[in-house]
């Protein structure tokens, strides 16, 4: 089984992202959990066609720890197994420890199993918080494969950049790597190759350049993901290449984060800061 997080700067597309993606795998015949590691709980609507899922914090606040995996896991689309950590409430406790919580409630309850026969775990991460409980995926060796969502936006590449230093700082403990970036367009100018030289100075792969279409908005408002809801458009290619791309995958590294000023100094160099 491989074990798969997700990260990038807060609203940049992780979870669409995601969940597109492990559509495209399941289509391909692949068992795969997903971990919404996000207190929005938003991480496998688009899986279960808008069904509210109670949460694993919720499930434990309400009833206890007399709990069933059938109480915090339901089965989205292509046989997809989906669950949500949730968080604490509002101004009380701290999110990340929900993944914590959540994720040893999983290893418990044996959604990891061999009789489960996943070939893949997703967790779709928070934000670009590396630190605490949203860095649990990293830190603990639940994760051994990193893809950051990215876009030509100074903030996303500067999210980005971050989350490389936190995979270098728990790459021998936990032995996580790199996998490449995943460029969620923005349309900005020179945008693919820009995340193409930052990957390279990086010292890893843009493994999958993503457009910008409105079908992706569509299919978020009728509650599926781009393959379910029209299977026939080319953007529902994008996110099977993708994630073809992913299952064929066998380049993960240790990236090489750059300092400030090299970051600074490739934007300019695209047109971006001038």
């Amino acid at each position: 089984m491989r074990k798969i997080a997700i990260y990038g700067k807060g609203g940049i597309g992780k979870s669409t992202t995601t969940q597109n993606t492990v559509a495209g795998l399941a289509e391909l015949g692949k068992k795969v959990m997903v971990v919404g590691c996000d207190p929005k709980a938003d991480s496998t609507r688009l899986l279960l066609g808008g069904l509210a899922q109670k949460t694993v914090l919720d499930t434990l606040r309400e009833e206890g720890e007399d709990v069933e995996l059938d109480d915090i896991m339901k089965t989205g689309f292509g046989n997809t197994s989906c669950t949500e950590s949730g968080g604490p409430e509002p101004g009380v406790g701290c999110a990340g420890r929900g993944i914590i919580t959540s994720i040893n409630m999983l290893e418990q309850l044996g959604a990891y199993d061999d009789d489960k026969e996943l070939d893949y775990a997703f967790y779709d991460v928070l934000g670009d918080v590396v630190c605490g409980g949203f860095a649990m995926p990293i830190r603990d060796g639940k994760a051994q494969e990193i893809y950051i969502v990215v876009s030509g936006e100074m903030m996303a590449m500067y999210a980005a950049n971050n989350i490389c230093k936190g995979i270098v700082k728990y790459a021998d403990a936990g032995g996580v790597r790199l996998g490449g970036l995943i460029c969620n367009s923005r349309k900005v100018d020179n945008e693919r190759a820009m995340i193409e030289e930052l990957a390279k100075r990086l010292g890893t792969q843009m493994i999958h350049f993503v457009p910008r279409d409105n079908m992706v908005q569509k299919a978020e408002i009728h509650r599926k993901t781009v393959i379910d809801y029209e299977p026939s458009h080319t953007q529902a290619d994008e996110y099977r290449s993708l994630a073809s791309k992913i299952d064929a995958n066998e380049m993960f590294v240790v990236p090489n984060p750059l300092e400030i000023e090299e970051l600074e100094s490739l934007l300019i160099d695209f047109g971006i800061a001038n």
